[in-house]
């Protein structure tokens, strides 16, 4: 397939908003190939035993995609952020239905220091990260988002701040924040037992 400029991509998510069927049939094969490597790279090390696959992940995400339908696409950024977010959902919500443990049980700590790939969390931790990341949300929903693009959606700090609408130093402020934040919450998680 040939090399899709993200301009490319903004134009055919704009058409499909419009109803233009045939934009959706060139979308799905580049959305597809897209949420099939984010979702390949966040099962590949899980342990084995672990029943989610990446087929499954990226026919969730996908479905959910579709669903998507209805919002107001401003480009590839825009896509790949709610694609995140998705993946996320997705991937937390397994972890919560399977192997759940009580807060604190066995977690370890995650780091940020990523600059666009995230590293490989098990199930605990991905939960723990969750839990942290919604109270960060409460407190700066921004400083949240910039998490969840940059180290869930594996977008550059260019991208993040087109997405936002804000400016790349603002971003990369949100990330040092949100990382020390993050970081914080998560020792406590680590050593509160409840």
């Amino acid at each position: 397939m040939p090399k899709v400029s993200p301009h490319d991509v903004t134009n055919l998510l704009l058409a499909w908003c419009d109803g233009e069927q045939k934009a959706l049939n060139d979308l799905i094969p580049i959305v597809y190939s897209e949420l099939r490597r984010r979702a390949h790279y966040y099962l590949k090390q899980e342990g084995k035993g672990h029943s989610l696959q990446t087929t499954a992940l990226i026919n969730e995400a996908y479905l959910r995609l579709l669903d998507c339908r209805k919002i107001d696409w401003k480009d590839r950024a825009h896509f790949l952020a709610v694609a995140a977010r998705l993946m996320r959902r997705i991937l937390v919500d397994y972890a919560r239905s399977h192997h759940y443990q009580k807060r604190g049980n066995g977690v370890q700590l995650v780091s940020l220091d990523q600059n666009r790939v995230p590293p490989v969390i098990k199930e605990p931790a991905l939960v723990a990260l969750d839990d942290a990341l919604s109270a960060l949300a409460a407190e700066d929903e921004r400083k949240s988002e910039v998490v969840e693009l940059r180290f869930f959606g594996g977008l550059s700090v260019q991208e993040t701040a087109e997405a936002l609408g804000v400016c790349v130093d603002t971003v990369m402020r949100d990330w040092r924040f949100a990382k020390t934040w993050l970081s914080r919450e998560m020792r406590k998680a680590a050593e509160d037992p409840r």
